[in-house]
């Protein structure tokens, strides 16, 4: 067995080998105990402001035993992580900020082997780039999923139940002191999201894209098997270095077709479109939204899970989770892509799920119509996104006059005066909130006005340049692209304008001729950065649109062949 790790331990030059073995010492690393063994690096993603990776400062000492018992020497470290509550306006430009941190990590130091501790939103997707980037052997391990809480006698899911009462907050239905009650117990657990948002979404991927031990992706975080989860992973990964077992031979763009007809089958988060894209785009495969819509045509919604159904995470796992619907999926899959175990999906996934009224079979499922619906017209020359599942059905086909929110915060402010110019057919748009212009902050799923809420609207089209949390529903259309500070279509909207919505023939436009919205355009005054220093504005020059992943340029190779892995020179430091 080959170990990168000996560049650096036992190098040619003697003066080298010293350096590094008196570095070690220096960390307490006796040298004939990681003589000869993988070094595995456990990259840590916690701090104390994400309550959904927290469980990693104890999960980490079971990955540690893992390693060990395997026969390889584990080493801690930390990286930045992304806090989905806190980090502003978005938590997206800092996923790429994350991944090049992982991915220079990774590069940097002696590693065989790399095991990344995941949760929230970003920080599964951000590892991954890292990881493809790098193509070391690699496992993910996630922190699992909060509680589930109770409120007024009902189960509460943190995410899309949190939404409900908002809105039933603004319509008067609940008081403040309801709601100051709501706020002590909603999230009542470390732990992600207990829906199909963007946390379990992602999580799901990664172990369909092999990069996390079967059955472990929905394991919530307060039970037991969390912790041999944990174990396992340290064990497996030490495995997977001799084995040889790399990023590019599981992620390959067979399974990545398999990701997204699954994200399809559990009716997972748009952001995952995002995500996916720009993973893919690490290993130089190229994504594009026609194949998100192509893939999903004959998929049906089989899981019946927030936000698109009924149920949360601790009822999803323990009717089968993931290995359930893997099981009811797998004629439609390609069953021959290899899972973490280095053995094909066929082989692994072989249970049945445990509650049909959960986890449906394919021939019965919850809903005929689910995945990502693109849509395309002058609105968005290079598409929009809809998530079928969550949205309603007689809003598939509408038109109707815009209203247009040129930022956020004018947003919120319009939308609670009584004298809005607004009705239930109204398309709500809000724009200036795309990747170049913000960094795409989860704004696009633009609250329903409050005076339409009083009335007893639940639903309206609403259309942005910006994303949405998956823990969200609604007929919301995202990811316009291109977004209007880069000059897209959306810019020449103005109020008034009648909006056009056909979702089964996949079109979005406004009723304006070329003519018209190239006028206006040229008479828009030019996009001025907000960020003019730092990695905000390095992401502002260098990101992608929404519909090529929001990756970073320079980060995305041109080829399957210009992503082969640049190891660094190893000499004295």
């Amino acid at each position: 067995m080959s170990l990168r790790s000996e560049e650096w331990f036992n190098h040619k030059t003697f003066e080298t080998r010293f350096q590094h073995a008196a570095a070690m010492r220096a960390c307490g690393h006796d040298p004939e105990s990681y003589a000869g063994k993988p070094i595995i690096g456990i990259f840590n993603s916690w701090n104390d402001l994400n309550s959904c990776n927290a469980p990693h400062k104890e999960l980490v000492e079971f990955v540690k035993k893992g390693v060990l018992m395997a026969g390889g020497y584990p080493l801690e470290m930390h990286t930045i992580t992304t806090a989905a509550d806190f980090n502003k306006p978005s938590d997206l430009p800092y996923r790429n900020l994350m991944s090049m941190d992982v991915e220079e990590m990774i590069r940097s130091l002696p590693l065989d082997g790399v095991v990344l501790l995941c949760e929230c939103d970003k920080t599964t997707p951000a590892q991954l780039m890292g990881a493809a980037s790098c193509d070391l052997p690699t496992l993910q391990l996630a922190a699992g999923h909060r509680a589930t809480a109770y409120f007024k006698g009902k189960a509460v899911n943190y995410g899309t139940d949190l939404w409900k009462y908002m809105d039933m907050y603004k319509a008067g239905e609940l008081t403040d002191e309801e709601m100051k009650e709501l706020e002590k117990g909603i999230s009542c657990s470390f732990g992600g999201c207990p829906v199909m948002g963007t946390a379990s979404t992602m999580k799901s991927m990664s172990e369909m894209l092999g990069m996390m031990l079967p059955g472990t992706s929905d394991i919530p975080a307060t039970d037991s098997r969390r912790r041999i989860a944990a174990e396992q992973t340290g064990k497996r990964i030490v495995e997977m270095v001799k084995e040889g077992l790399v990023p590019s031979k599981l992620m390959t763009e067979a399974a990545f077709h398999n990701a997204i007809k699954l994200l399809t089958a559990l009716g997972g988060s748009t952001n995952a479109v995002l995500h996916l894209t720009a993973i893919a785009g690490r290993l130089g495969i190229r994504l594009n939204l026609a194949q998100y819509q192509e893939l999903a045509a004959n998929i049906p919604l089989i899981v019946n899970l927030q936000p698109s159904g009924e149920y949360g995470m601790d009822d999803y796992f323990h009717a089968g989770g993931l290995a359930g619907v893997v099981y009811e999926l797998m004629p439609l899959l390609d069953g021959g892509c290899l899972t973490a175990l280095g053995k094909p999906l066929r082989e692994v996934y072989t249970k049945k799920p445990e509650s049909p009224h959960i986890i449906a079979p394919l021939e019965r499922p919850f809903k005929s119509e689910s995945g990502i619906k693109v849509l395309k017209g002058n609105l968005a020359p290079a598409g929009a996104i809809l998530k079928l599942s969550a949205s309603s059905r007689e809003l598939w086909k509408h038109r109707g006059k815009a209203y247009v929110f040129e930022d956020y915060e004018e947003m919120l402010d319009e939308l609670e005066r009584d004298d809005l110019e607004v009705d239930a057919s109204t398309v709500l748009i809000l724009r200036n909130c795309g990747p170049a212009a913000l960094g795409m902050p989860e704004w696009g799923e633009i609250p329903i006005p409050a005076k339409l809420l009083k009335e007893g609207v639940d639903d309206m089209v609403r259309i942005s340049d910006a994303r949405m949390s998956g823990t969200s529903y609604g007929t919301v259309i995202l990811h316009v692209s291109p977004e209007a500070a880069a000059g897209g279509n959306l810019a020449a909207v103005q109020n008034g304008d009648m909006i056009e919505v056909d979702v089964e023939q996949g079109v979005l436009r406004v009723e304006l001729t070329d003519e018209q919205i190239a006028e206006r355009l040229q008479a828009l005054p030019p996009f001025k950065p907000r960020n003019p220093r730092g990695f905000l504005k390095m992401f502002t020059d260098h990101v992608l649109q929404a519909d090529e992943g929001c990756d970073l340029d320079f980060l995305r190779p041109a080829s399957k062949e210009d992503a082969k892995f640049v190891p660094p020179i190893v000499g004295r430091g």
